[in-house]
């Protein structure tokens, strides 16, 4: 469960490292959960994700799963994690970070408003990539959630904050109680690719219906809460109408990995040549554009890594 970090790093702060004295200007807070805060810093004119902890062995364990993560990348490819060292806060103490690549972007609410909704299948399956992948290096996200995702071009999507990301099989290190299947009584807090995509679920239905899911954890009994109360608010909703199926399948755990879950995303993609109808919703009548954008957004990355 997330709770608050109280070392502050404010804009303009500029951290450096103890033992490799890299120098980093703190632009604004990422975000924070129960093990530190992630900030957005710069050295010289790159960006970069610089997150701070309070215990050294609890960051290292973060710092692990991200060398991990980084030995699965293709040669050629830029670093994942660029530096590890200790800092001093404004209280004197001195406290573990480590430097990661940024992808400079919105957060994912922002970036739906800024480009339109129809953007969303298209973001909904690139993160269903990213996450396939880290299953498949043997590792759940955790704590996956709105805030810990950020949006660039072309609905790029970049991962933020590896406190909640556990290995298979183990209990789940970080987590927030709305997108916790446990939260829901629909399974165990262990790690496994069925818990990521429960907390996938809840995503969808907090970037389209947020105002009727925070309705609904008032009302609830915890005793009450179940993945039957998440489905009828998607099956309700003209916005996740065409994708009700789909997430009736990612509560009740019936994908067997993101692998699998992001094929039948994909499909839900295809199937848009035969329903446009005037009663089609607009962000599924967007796909026909989207979908062009990511054939040539996927050609000038091939051609980049060629050339």
């Amino acid at each position: 469960m997330t709770t608050s970090f109280k070392v502050d790093l404010r804009r303009g702060m500029v951290v450096t490292g103890k033992w490799k004295q890299g120098r980093y200007r703190v632009e604004r807070l990422l975000g924070e959960g129960a093990n530190g805060k992630v900030y957005l810093v710069q050295r010289e004119r790159s960006w970069y994700a610089l997150k701070v902890g309070m215990d050294a062995v609890d960051l290292q364990s973060e710092i692990n799963v991200l060398q991990s993560i980084a030995k699965q990348k293709q040669h050629g490819h830029e670093p994942f994690l660029f530096d590890v060292d200790d800092l001093y806060g404004p209280d004197g103490r001195e406290y573990p970070f480590y430097i990661m690549r940024y992808v400079l972007g919105s957060t994912l609410d922002d970036y739906l408003k800024q480009q339109g909704p129809e953007w969303f299948p298209l973001v909904g399956l690139n993160l269903l990539s990213k996450l396939a992948k880290l299953h498949h290096a043997g590792w759940v996200f955790g704590d996956l959630k709105v805030e810990n995702v950020l949006v660039a071009d072309y609905g790029r999507v970049e991962l933020v904050d590896y406190g909640g990301v556990t290995g298979v099989g183990k209990g789940i290190r970080q987590f927030t109680e709305i997108y916790d299947r446990g939260y829901w009584n629909e399974g165990s807090r262990s790690a496994d690719p069925g818990y990521d995509l429960f907390s996938f679920g809840v995503l969808c239905i907090k970037l389209h219906e947020s105002k009727r899911l925070h309705q609904l954890t008032m009302e609830l009994l915890p005793q009450n809460r179940s993945a039957g109360e998440l489905i009828q608010i998607a099956e309700s909703s003209p916005a996740l109408k065409p994708i009700a199926g789909w997430l009736r399948k990612a509560f009740t755990g019936q994908f067997t990995d993101a692998s699998d879950a992001s094929a039948a995303w994909r499909a839900l993609m295809h199937r848009r040549d035969t329903h446009r109808s005037s009663a089609t919703p607009g962000w599924l009548k967007g796909l026909v554009a989207v979908s062009a954008v990511l054939l040539g957004t996927s050609v000038y990355w091939l051609l980049r890594n060629v050339l």
